[in-house]
Parts: structure tokens; sequence; C-alpha cells
């Protein structure tokens, strides 16, 4: 039955794009997260569904979408950038049939984002686009959230849609996500246009977030920890009543902390001690590898690099000596081809110096340009932009965490952070459309907004 749903509702979702060009455009974000052709048994899964949507998308959108005004804005210049230079670095890979494996996926979550902005003309486009992104990610964590609650999951045991650890189905992967979606959800609850706001839309989005709260937990993945710690103190910054934020963060935490099974908070406790952890001390084992090895190869060595490294360090142990005492002894880890497990060392490991410039001027722009929009419109916005201040916040917040959550698990050309990238650019091209088309130049004096207010667009 599962099979059949799902083969139902993709070609159901294909052949409304028929009539409607942009649903094709949240037809492949939708199989790009879900992945439904994994979760599914049958005609899903011998077709490669994704490139089908994918061309059809463009086609239909060459064919019959109106190009006017279209502009393309420097973040996509700088995308299209890293999508050449990551192709010449795949032609000289070091391991030429891994990196083609990986350039396979990655082209596609490139193009996408270059490609979104110019579809996302309108606040409606905009909306459906966050809309599908956060239920898409729901599916994932909202049976993940209860199989925690029902077993309190385990650390590589917890089992999403499918046994498989790639992708967002991959622990860590999908603890960083999930945090990530949280301000998303509470916009669409907030300012929704398309389910809007009920005590029933309410009830689904804090579902969702607490689904994806327990992720970290269902995952034992310190890195969705951080995470939510993260977007606990930039929540703060927009917070109206700080001290009763606080004080019920609090209060969560010590109600939470004696239910939270005892292998999460032992395994939670080495974030302190690296060194008595092996899947910590390979890390930072593979990321001093790492720098080493580009100073060697400054250009990277193309995709799945990684497979060449061999590292060593010691992990310390320690045992119970009697008498409240402790003995320590040290003892020899070497292993080869392990990740990079950051998406810092990725980009250099990989793409090199040059790479990981463009990549980190990529995500800078993006919060600083959510931080322009944020405060253009914080104070006395135009009548019927009221959301856009809190859509760049969350949207700031969405990129923070996972470029904080991004520094311990490998997620630099994960399609999902990439659709955040298209999104921002997405909402910053259709501002900068009405700031165009207003009659009136956009900075005004206070004394005039409501009058310049009447000139601008329906949004």
């Amino acid at each position: 039955m599962l099979n059949l749903f799902l083969t139902a509702f993709v070609f159901a979702f294909l052949g409304a794009g028929l009539r409607r060009p942009f649903l094709l455009v949240l037809a492949y974000a939708y199989i790009d997260i879900v992945a439904p052709q994994k979760v599914t048994w049958g005609f899903l899964q011998s077709v490669p569904v994704s490139l089908i949507t994918f061309g059809c998308m463009i086609l239909a959108w060459l064919a019959a979408e109106n190009k006017d005004g279209i502009r393309v804005s420097p973040r996509q210049f700088v995308l299209f950038l890293l999508l050449v230079y990551c192709g010449l670095t795949t032609r000289t890979a070091d391991f030429p049939e891994e990196a083609l494996e990986k350039w396979a996926w990655v082209w596609k979550a490139l193009v996408f984002a270059i490609f979104m902005p110019l579809t996302l003309r309108t606040r409606l486009r905009i909306e459906a686009m966050t809309l599908v992104m956060v239920l898409s990610v729901g599916v994932i964590v909202i049976g993940g959230g209860i199989k925690t609650l029902a077993s309190g999951g385990g650390y590589g045991e917890l089992k999403l849609l499918v046994n498989d650890n790639t992708g967002l189905y991959e622990g860590s992967i999908i603890s960083a996500v999930a945090i990530s979606v949280v301000p998303l959800a509470l916009w669409l609850a907030r300012h929704g246009t398309i389910f809007r706001p009920n005590w029933m839309v309410w009830l689904f989005a804090l579902g969702i977030c607490f689904s994806c709260l327990l992720m970290p937990i269902g995952t034992q993945a310190r890195t969705g920890l951080i995470c939510v710690a993260v977007l606990g103190v930039l929540m703060l910054r927009t917070a109206k009543r700080r001290l009763l934020y606080i004080s019920l963060i609090a209060i969560a935490g010590v109600i939470a902390v004696p239910l939270l099974p005892a292998s999460f908070t032992e395994r939670m406790s080495t974030i302190r001690n690296h060194r008595s952890d092996q899947s910590a001390g390979t890390r930072i084992a593979v990321w001093q590898w790492t720098m080493e090895y580009a100073q060697s190869n400054p250009f990277g060595g193309g995709f799945n690099s990684y497979l060449q490294n061999s590292v060593s360090y010691d992990k310390v142990i320690a045992d119970d000596a009697g008498d409240n005492n402790t003995a320590l002894k040290t003892e020899r880890i070497e292993e080869k081809a392990r990740a990079f497990h950051s998406s810092y060392f990725e980009m250099l490991g990989e793409q090199g110096y040059p790479g990981l410039a463009l990549w980190l001027l990529l995500h800078i722009m993006g919060v600083v340009q959510m931080e322009m929009l944020r405060r253009r419109y914080a104070k006395d916005p135009p009548p019927g932009f009221a959301w856009v201040t809190p859509l760049a916040d969350a949207l700031q917040q969405a990129q923070i965490v996972y470029l904080v959550g991004g520094a311990f698990v490998g997620i630099a050309f994960q399609p999902f952070c990439y659709m955040l990238v298209g999104l921002q650019c997405g909402l910053s091209a259709y501002i900068g459309r009405v700031q165009r088309s207003a009659s009136a130049p956009f900075r005004r004096p206070r004394n005039t907004g409501r009058a310049l207010a009447a000139s601008l667009p329906t949004p």
C-alpha cells in the first residue's frame, strides 16, 4: 500500500505540474528531500524520477513561465562559479569514478539553487516552497520522533523511513537539518496564507517542531544538541519577552533531563572530552590530515578525496583501579579512508582553498543579505509586508544553524541547504522587484511611509 500511495502521489504531483508549471519546482524539492524512490520498491526505483522531474521543471519554465524583470543576483553568480569550479576539480579528481558518483547529484543541487530564484516571483510561491520544504522534512522527522518516544532511539540505531545511512537519512545530518527547519515552521504558523493561522495549524507546526527537537535525542548525534543550543540563542534575539523565554527554556531543560535515555547523556558528555571518544578523536585526526593535504594540494583533490587518508591517534581509556582511583591508559588507533565529518574540511579537502572561499562567500553573503532585509522591514513595514522581516529572520537562523552544524558533519553540498540559499535569493529578488516597481524611492522618510505603501504592488 505504501508503494502504491507514494507512486500515485508523485504522479499526481507531476500531473498537476502540467497545468501549473511551478508545481514541478515543488515536486522536485519534495523528491530531492524525501527521496520516495528509496522508500518504495516498485516503479519509482526503476526510473530516474529525480532527473526526469528536474528536466521537466526546466523545460516547463522555458516554455510557459513569465520571465519579465529577471535579474541574476551576485549570489547566483557565486553559485555558478562554484558549479564550474567543482566540475573542473571532478575532471582532475584523485578518484575519478568516486568523484563522478558524487558529482551526479551535486550539480543538480547547485543548478536548482541557481534556478529557484527565477521561479519565486510572488509571496505565494515563496511561501509554497517554504511549506513544501518544511513538510518534506516533516515526513522524515515525524516518524522518527514517534520512534524516539517509543524506544529512546540510539546512535546508529534509529531507523527513519528507510534503512539508509545517506543523505537526510543519516543521523547527524537529519539532526542538524531538522533543527534548521524549526524557525521556518514557526514562520508558517504565524504568517502563512496557504494554511492560515489557527489552532490546528499551530498544533501541527508545534508537532513538527517537537519532532525536530527529538531528532538529536533519537539519533544521539552531538551535532544536533549543539544546533539546538545555537537556535535557542538566536531566537532570544527576536523574543518579545526574553525573561519569560529564558525561564521556559530552563524549566523545559529541568523537566527533560531526567527523562533522557542514559545512553544519550553518556554520549553527550563526550563533547567535553574528545580524547576518550573514538568518533571525536577520528574527526580531529582527519581534520589535521586535511590541512596537511591542502598545503600540498591547494586546489583540492576532487570529490571523495578523503578515501586516501590514513590517520592515527591515541585514545585515552579510563579504568576503575579501586579505592576511588582511576587508571588511565592510551590505545593507539589507526584508521583509513575516514570521511571529513565537517563541511569546512570537506570543502578544503575536495575543492581546495578556492572552493572553500567561494562556499564561505556564498553563505556569508546570505547571512548579511537576510540581516539587511530584516532591518529594512523591522519598523513600520508597509501594509502587506509585515511577513518579510520574520521570514528573513527565520532563513538567517536556519542558515546559521546549518553553518554551525556543518562544522561537525559533512553537509557542504546537502541539497536541502542549497534550497535554503535559493529561497533566500528568491526572497531578495522579490523585494528587489517590488522596489523597482514602486513609483517613488523605496527608502522613504518615516512620515511618508504610508503614502509610498499605496504605490507598492500587492505581495
